[in-house]
């Protein structure tokens, strides 16, 4: 698929550090709009997600990630033994590392109840990064992602960046963008082998994220599905939140160009995004059927629409709110695409946007998402807040922003943590034999 050269990330912050990292090869990313009292606009370049992360509250985290592939780098010509000393200190140490990524407007501070959650509930194997530094610790083997919102497409771009194969296990030199996409529409999700950074990844799980997009109807629910209202936003969205708003109504780039999003749904020149996903052992969606103002059900679940069935009113044992869970195996594909209709669609849709032309390019372009994304499996829990005190407040009640104004979410994150706690087991039982 073709990519676009031109550095998509624009963002406004305050006192951002000069930082350049190595393993950044990515040629788009999501831009992000962060206001503050005082700040200056920089261009985030593609080779470099530095900014990125930092906007997104992952800085010391990358950080770190760079002295981890070159610690890993070296350790691996030596056989990768540790020294005796420090033996015992790293038994002593964290081995997974759990990463959360909050969306747009928003801080590491919506997560001081899910970060508090995750530290009680599952010990000290795991390092939870939120807020606090990231140490450089040479007892790190596995990573995790948690995010919510556009957190997710933040992070499904990051690992897409992070990701290398696992040469040391498939003795193959790496292979090219194009090869690994046609090798992967004959895999399932357990086949891909690779690391995040230089760690094992285990569980990626998106908290209401729109991996559609927003396009189409209902799926930003803000709009009422009102069709004025669908047709005159996506052309004053780049106005409001920057190139971000163009790349949410998928009509960022040329219309010769595929948008982010389902250049996103591949592997290509950008990054190797699909083995990324695929490389984690468990891939979890939450998302809100109703009341959720911001991101559509059917966008944060990557379902059709025919796909959407009314689920259960009642709550699963033990998880108020969360209403079913839904395994959705890998499907072999030959997609996505990027047809000759779409991009004449995509050109209709930026000229002179209506109702029809607008339709007819989302419709082309969330079936060859799905039909990307499906090519890995995913675990897909539903949530319904329609019996909460404030369901309106779905967005927020997802990943408890707030304890005491969105303690309703308290049963999907403890929903989370025991998904997590669930792969943790499996995978020492694995070590094990």
């Amino acid at each position: 698929m073709a990519s676009c050269s031109a550095p998509l990330i624009q963002a406004r912050y305050n006192n951002t550090p000069n930082f350049k990292l190595r393993n950044g090869n990515g040629s788009g990313s999501f831009s992000s709009s962060f206001s503050c009292q005082s700040y200056s606009t920089i261009d985030f370049r593609p080779a470099s997600l530095f900014n990125f992360f930092n906007f997104s509250g992952l800085t010391s985290f990358y950080k770190n990630t760079d002295l981890k592939i070159q610690g890993m780098s070296s350790s691996s010509t030596q056989g990768n033994v540790a020294r005796p000393k420090t033996v015992k200190k790293l038994r002593d140490e964290p081995d997974h590392l759990l990463v959360l990524v909050h969306g747009i407007f928003a801080s590491p501070n919506d997560w001081i109840y899910v970060e508090a959650e995750l530290k009680k509930r599952l010990g000290s194997n795991f390092l939870i990064y939120g807020e606090a530094s990231c140490k450089n610790t040479e007892s790190l083997k596995r990573i995790s992602f948690l995010a919510h919102s556009l957190g997710g497409l933040f992070a499904r771009y990051a690992i897409g960046v992070l990701y290398s194969s696992n040469v040391s296990l498939n003795s193959q030199p790496e292979e090219d963008p194009g090869s690994r996409d046609r090798n992967l529409e004959k895999s399932t999700c357990t086949s891909i082998q690779g690391t995040i950074a230089g760690l094992e990844p285990i569980n990626f799980i998106t908290l209401a994220t729109p991996h559609l997009g927003v396009r189409g109807r209902k799926q930003l629910p803000l709009l009422l599905g009102v069709p004025i209202l669908e047709k005159l936003v996506p052309s004053i969205a780049s106005v409001l939140v920057g190139r971000t708003g163009s790349q949410l109504f998928l009509t960022d780039g040329q219309p010769s160009k595929p948008p982010l999003l389902l250049r996103m749904a591949s592997d290509c020149e950008d990054g190797n995004f699909l083995s990324a996903l695929g490389a984690f052992r468990c891939r979890l969606l939450y998302a809100n059927v109703s009341y959720d103002h911001m991101v559509g059900w059917r966008t944060s679940s990557i379902r059709r629409e025919t796909e959407l069935v009314q689920p259960p009113q009642r709550s699963l044992d033990g998880y108020k709110h969360v209403v079913d869970v839904d395994y959705c195996p890998p499907l072999a594909s030959d997609g996505p695409h990027f047809p000759k209709e779409a991009a004449k669609a995509k050109k209709d849709a930026q000229n002179s946007p209506n109702t029809q032309n607008t339709t007819e390019y989302h419709e082309i372009m969330e079936e060859e998402m799905i039909r990307g994304l499906q090519r890995v499996g995913w675990k897909k829990i539903d949530v319904s807040f329609h019996s909460a005190f404030w369901p309106f407040f779905a967005h927020n009640n997802i990943h408890v922003k707030n304890e005491w104004f969105h303690n309703a979410g308290t049963g999907v994150i403890a929903h989370v943590v025991d998904s997590i706690k669930q792969q943790e087991s499996s995978t020492f039982i694995a070590a094990s034999l």
